[in-house]
Parts: structure tokens; sequence; C-alpha cells
């Protein structure tokens, strides 16, 4: 996933809670001395996966004991659930590791917001608003820039903890926002009612969750090509796909001469996904990383496809929601210098992690234990540091608003095509879930 934090005094997740304590949460329900309880043996597996499974025996110098009883004594004074995952959750964030994290059990009462943001360089922009959401109705629009969002500012560092909370543990029926049109010369504050589904109350496994919520359109998670004269752009949504596929993806895009890999919006995913697709761009095998862990681990290598290698030029494009194998990736491309990578910096979220199931009988949620940090070949780990692209390019506020993308643009630009900005914006629309 990526996930980064940044070390700060005051408790980010807890600071949330007490800023916004009269929002209206869905997740506000009481909690009894028996929740508590269920509560205190979700704390109690973590420590116990992450004292056995950790890649730092030394814990990033935290004292488990110390910190997980500080924990424990703050679920005897939370009053809701959202509390209390939030208390768990941070027990997790104040090691600094992207890959540290806590999966909340799954819940009846999905929620649609009707809008999206990103961030781009230090800004953060509506991208996205579903047709005829309170959203729309309220004139949110592509190209609105965020300046506050339930009262706090969004930030490139803190901005997945933003994500995180209110879209994982912390769900919502309305959102006050503080935002600034493109046309516009002051901030406006509108108050955004979110669309809520009742699911049936059933207890179901949940392995990973997905950073939006349950009216998510698969349609976003498909691999998408186009051609653009003799360049195919793929659009990869995320590197979470049986390695095997990966030859079948790659019949695709040998039927150009070069090849735009689009990895924006990519958190990553399988390792060996990667270490396949790895394979098909150079002609001899190449180390892509060393994993650093407790234990000696074989280095993740990049073993060459020989004569089904793909020997175009290649462009990779990257951007602040890049996270994991997608950085990995683009930066195996620089420092093999096999081609050149445009867009934003990426998350910087690059470690090595193991999903574990805490089954308590009753309900079960999850955790993921980071078990290797990634250094890469040039010796340095890309965690809090991320991927600088050759070339920095971030669309503005009107380009997001007249749905133009000029990163796409330059990419074929150095590939020797031409696209307008117009036709980039087409090519992989945002889905919708028609509900």
């Amino acid at each position: 996933m990526k996930l980064t934090r940044v070390t700060r005094f005051t408790s980010f997740l807890l600071l949330l809670l007490c800023l916004f304590s009269t929002s209206q949460m869905i997740s506000a329900q009481g909690l009894n001395r028996i929740d508590k309880e269920r509560m205190k043996d979700i704390l109690g597996n973590i420590k116990s996966q992450i004292k056995k499974n950790y890649y730092d025996s030394g814990f990033h110098g935290v004292d488990l004991d110390v910190r997980f009883k500080k924990a424990e004594e703050r679920l005897d004074q939370v009053t809701s659930v959202a509390q209390a995952f939030s208390v768990i959750a941070q027990v997790l964030i104040d090691f600094d590791d992207s890959h540290l994290y806590f999966i909340p059990p799954a819940t009846n009462v999905a929620v649609e917001y009707g809008w999206r943001m990103q961030m781009f360089g230090d800004k953060c922009f509506v991208t996205s608003v579903k047709p005829k959401s309170d959203a729309a109705a309220k004139g949110i629009k592509p190209g609105d820039q965020l300046i506050s969002i339930e009262g706090f500012r969004p930030t490139k560092k803190e901005f997945w903890k933003m994500q995180y909370y209110y879209n994982v543990l912390s769900k919502r029926d309305k959102m006050r926002l503080l935002i600034v049109s493109p046309d516009a010369s002051e901030p406006k504050e509108v108050e955004v009612d979110a669309q809520i589904k009742k699911l049936p109350n059933v207890i179901t496994r949940q392995n990973i969750f997905r950073i939006y919520d349950d009216f998510y359109n698969e349609e976003n998670s498909k691999h998408r090509f186009v051609s653009v004269g003799d360049t195919v752009i793929w659009k990869m949504p995320s590197f979470d796909f049986d390695p095997a596929d990966v030859d079948f993806l790659m019949d695709k895009v040998k039927k150009g001469k070069s090849l735009v890999l689009d990895l924006r919006g990519n958190g990553g995913g399988y390792a060996k996904t990667l270490e396949r697709l790895s394979g098909y761009f150079f002609d001899k095998d190449v180390k892509i990383s060393e994993m650093k862990g407790r234990k000696e681990m074989e280095p993740s290598m990049a073993k060459t496809r020989g004569g089904d290698i793909f020997k175009g030029n290649v462009v990779v494009l990257v951007d602040g929601d890049s996270g994991s194998a997608a950085e990995i990736f683009a930066r195996l491309i620089q420092l093999e210098k096999r081609g050149k990578v445009i867009g934003d910096v990426s998350a910087g979220a690059v470690m090595q992690a193991l999903h574990y199931d805490i089954d308590l009988g009753f309900l079960y949620a999850g955790v993921s234990v980071t078990n290797a940090d990634v250094i890469m070949s040039d010796g340095k780990s890309l965690e809090h540091v991320g991927v600088v692209p050759d070339e920095l390019l971030l669309p503005t506020a009107e380009d997001l608003a007249s749905q133009r993308d000029p990163v796409i643009v330059r990419a074929i630009e150095s590939l020797g095509g031409k696209i307008s900005a117009e036709d980039a914006g087409k090519l992989f629309p945002y889905f919708w879930d028609k509900n």
C-alpha cells in the first residue's frame, strides 16, 4: 500500500477525533465492556504478529510493551468504534513505516462521498465528481482546489492519513469542504452529503481494504490499452494480478514500437508480478533490489524473457499515488537507463510486507506487517523518498477542470508522436458506479 507518515508530537488520528468529535460518523456506535475487550484482543494479536514477523528486530527503537500498554489504556477511555480503531491504527502509524498498518473489520455500511481528490505537488484537487451526486448538486467540479477537509488542511505528507481515516476507520454521512475553483478568487465552504448503503449483517473475512468505498466500479481495476501512432499506452491499475498474466498483457504491448506505461495511481502489488514484468525489458538478468530483513533473503531479480523482450523505447508515468511495486519499477527503469520517467514525485511507500488475518471467532480484522526494506541497486531505499521523475510535470487546476492530460502529451512527444491535451484526457476516464 501507498502509506507514509511523518513523526509528530501530536497523534494525527487522535487529533482528528478531538477536532471532529461533533461530526456525524457512521461508526459512532458506543462500546460496552465486552466490545472494549474485543478491541484489546485485536491489539494483542497485532502486537504478537509484529513481535514475530517485523523486519526490524529493534522495532525502530519502539518499546513494544510500553507502546501497546499505553494503547490498551486508551481503549479503556474511548466511547466509539471509530475511536477504538483510531487508537489501534495510531500504534502502527508511530512506527513510521508505510507497509505496517491495521486493517479494521469489514462493516455493513458502504459510503460514497461522490467526489475524488488527489495531491499534485503540494496542492490537493478534486479530480472527479459523480453525476447526480450531492457534490455535483452543490457545484463541486474537477479542478477545484481543496483548501481544507473537515477543517484540516491536506498536505502531501499527511494525505494518506486523511484517506485512511475517512474512507476506512471513520466513514461519515457528510463532509465539510473549503474549496476554491479555478475561476474564483475566494474560497467557499460547502457541506456535501454522502450516499449511504446498508449491506447484510454478515461477518466476512477482510484481507485488504480498498482506500475508497464499496461503490467502487470494477472498470477502474482493468488494464486498459490504447495506441497513438506507433506507441502503445498501457494504463496499469496495480500489480495485484497473477504473474502468469504478464505474458498475455505484454502481447498487447508488442503491437507498438514504443510504450508509455502509465503507473499513475498504481499503489503496487505482488513482487512476483513486478519481477515477471521487469524481465520483459532487459536482454540479460538484472538485479532489481536487495531485501533487508531479520533473515537473509534472496534478491529480487528481473530474469530476461530472452527473445520475447520488448526492445522499443519506454516512458513510465508516475504521480503521488504511485506506490510500492510501481515505484520500484519506475526507479529500475531509471537506474538501468532503460527509459524515461515523467510526472510527479511518487509516494515513497516502498517496503515489502505480508498480511495476517486476525480471527477472533466473532469477527475478522487484519494487519500488514513489513518483513523487509527494499534496497535498490544504487544502495538506497525509496521509503519516504519516492522516485523523482526525469521530467517533473503536474497538471494545473485548469487542466483538471478541462479534463486535459499534459503528462501523456509530453510522454507521446518524447517518443516522436503527437496528441492533444484534450484527447489525452479522454483516454482513461474514471468510471463511477451507477448505483
